[in-house]
C-alpha cells in the first residue's frame, strides 16, 4: 500500500509545484524555502535536536508549554520545529524568535524525508494533533527514531477518510512509537483503525500561558477601540461568516457596538475588507494603528499573532468556523483571558472543549444568526453575566491543565541520548 501511495504521490508532483505557484500569488510567502519543501535546509545544528512538527498557527500556539517544557529540561539540545504553513511558521518567528529552529516538513516523498532525516539528525520526533505521513513514519522506524503523535485528536470525519485507506493507515500507527490522544473519543477513534499504544494526555491548548505582552496589548487595544464601547469580537472567521456575522450585528440596537472581524487567513483580509465596503460599512483596519472613531462600526483585524490581544481587548468573544461546517476553531484562548464565549453549530474539531466550555457556563452554543443576534443583545445587557462567563472560563480552563507534563514524561522516556 505504501508504494502505491508513494507512486500516487510522484504521478501528483507536477500538481504540488503548481499548488505552491497558485498559493503565492495570493501568499508570496509560500515561495520562499521552497527547497526545504523537497529535503533542502541551508541551517543545521551542532546541538542533538528535539523535533517536534506543528503545521499551522494552531498547532504551533498549542505547542507553547511543550516547548519550554523542554528547554528546561535539555537545556543543551535544540528544538527544531517544521511547519506546512507560512502562517505557522510566522507564528513560530513571534512566539519563539529565534529560541528554536525553524524549517518546512519536507513532502512525504522518500527522498525528500531521507534527506530531512539525514540532515538534521534527529534524537526524538514528535506529530502533534493529526499528522499521519506513511513514509515520513516509516523512515522513522527504519532508522529506530522513536516518533510520536502527541496531542492527537481525530474527528469522525477525518476517521472515516482514513479507513478509506486502512491498509496504509493501520501500518502507519503501528511504527510509531507512541500515541497519547486528547479524549477517549479520539482514542477510540484511532484504536479503529489500527493503533495499539494509545493512551491519554488531555489537551496541549488547555496550559497555554495568554503572553503578557499581548495582553498588555490588548490593554492599549482596549483604550484605542473605545473604553466606553460594547466591543464583540469574531475570531478566526472563515469563507461566508462574515456576511452572516454582518447581517446579526447590522439588526442590533446597540449603537456604542463595535465589532472585530479577524479572518482565520490572512489572505482573505482584502476579501473582507472589499465585503465591508460594498455593504457601505464604517471600518478601520487594526493594520493602520490609527484611533478608532466614533463613527466606525467594524474594526477589521488583519494583523498576525494577536488574537490574544483580541481577546483581551473585547467584552464578548464569537469563536469562528461553526456558524458554517468547518468544524469549529479553538475556544481554550479566550476563556484563558477570561473572556465569555458563543459557538456556532459545528463543532467537531474541538468537540469535547466545547462541550466541557458550555457545560462550565464558559460559553453558550448558538444554532444560527437568530440566536447569535439574540444572545449578543442579551448578554450585552446583563454585564454581570459577561463576567461571570468570564470567570467560568478562567476554571474551565485551570481545571482541565496538565497535558504538557503528560506529554514531556513521554518524550523522557523515548528520547534517543547520546
Amino acid at each position: 500500500m505504501r508504494r502505491i501511495y508513494t507512486l500516487a504521490l510522484t504521478l501528483l508532483l507536477p500538481y504540488v509545484i503548481f499548488h505552491l505557484l497558485w498559493r503565492g500569488r495570493k501568499q508570496p510567502e509560500y515561495l520562499q524555502h521552497i527547497g526545504e519543501r523537497f529535503g533542502f535546509y541551508p541551517i543545521k545544528s551542532i546541538k542533538p535536536i528535539i523535533w517536534l512538527h506543528t503545521v499551522s498557527v494552531g498547532e504551533t500556539r498549542a505547542a507553547a508549554s511543550l516547548v519550554s517544557a523542554l528547554q528546561k529540561a535539555y537545556p543543551t539540545h535544540q528544538i527544531l520545529l517544521t511547519h506546512t504553513t507560512p502562517t505557522g511558521r510566522a507564528a513560530s518567528e513571534q512566539l519563539y524568535d529565534d529560541g528554536v529552529l525553524r524549517v518546512y516538513l519536507p513532502y512525504d516523498y522518500p527522498f525528500a524525508v531521507k534527506r530531512f532525516l539525514t540532515h538534521f539528525q534527529p534524537k526524538i520526533g514528535v506529530l502533534l494533533e493529526t499528522e499521519i505521513w506513511a513514509n515520513l513514519i516509516h523512515q522513522c522506524h527504519r532508522r529506530s527514531l522513536p516518533l510520536l503523535l502527541l496531542n492527537a485528536r481525530l474527528s469522525e470525519k477525518s476517521a472515516r477518510g482514513y479507513a478509506k485507506f486502512s491498509g496504509l493507515t493501520r501500518a502507519a500507527l503501528s511504527e510509531l512509537a507512541g500515541i497519547a490522544a486528547q479524549t477517549p473519543a479520539d482514542a477510540q477513534r484511532l484504536m479503529s483503525l489500527g493503533a495499539s499504544n494509545v493512551q491519554m494526555m488531555g489537551n496541549l491548548k488547555y496550559d497555554i500561558a495568554p503572553p503578557p505582552a499581548l495582553l498588555q496589548l490588548g490593554a492599549q487595544l482596549r483604550t484605542q477601540f473605545g473604553a466606553q464601547r460594547k466591543i464583540f469580537l469574531a475570531a478566526s472567521t472563515r469563507e461566508g461568516e462574515e456576511e452572516l456575522i454582518l447581517d446579526a450585528i447590522s439588526a442590533l440596537n446597540l449603537p456604542e457596538l463595535l465589532t472585530i472581524i479577524v479572518p482565520r487567513h490572512p489572505q482573505r483580509f482584502d476579501q473582507v475588507a472589499k465585503l465591508l465596503e460594498q455593504r457601505g460599512i464604517s471600518y478601520q483596519k487594526r493594520s493602520n494603528n490609527d484611533a478608532i472613531l466614533t463613527a466606525t462600526k467594524v474594526v477589521l483585524g488583519d494583523s498576525m499573532g494577536e488574537m490574544f490581544a483580541y481577546y483581551a481587548a473585547c467584552d464578548l468573544a464569537f469563536i469562528g468556523g461553526s456558524l458554517l461546517p468547518f468544524g469549529g476553531q479553538n475556544l481554550i484562548e479566550a476563556s484563558a483571558v477570561g473572556r465569555p464565549v458563543l459557538i456556532g453549530p459545528h463543532t467537531y474539531n474541538f468537540e469535547q472543549a466545547t462541550e466541557l466550555a458550555i457545560a462550565a457556563g464558559a460559553a453558550l452554543r448558538v444554532e444560527n444568526i437568530t440566536e447569535l443576534q439574540q444572545k449578543i443583545s442579551a448578554l450585552f445587557a446583563q454585564p454581570q453575566r459577561l463576567v461571570e462567563m468570564g470567570n467560568a472560563g478562567l476554571l474551565f480552563v485551570k481545571s482541565n491543565t496538565g497535558a504538557t507534563e503528560k506529554a514531556l514524561n513521554l518524550v523522557q522516556q523515548n528520547l534517543v541520548q547520546g
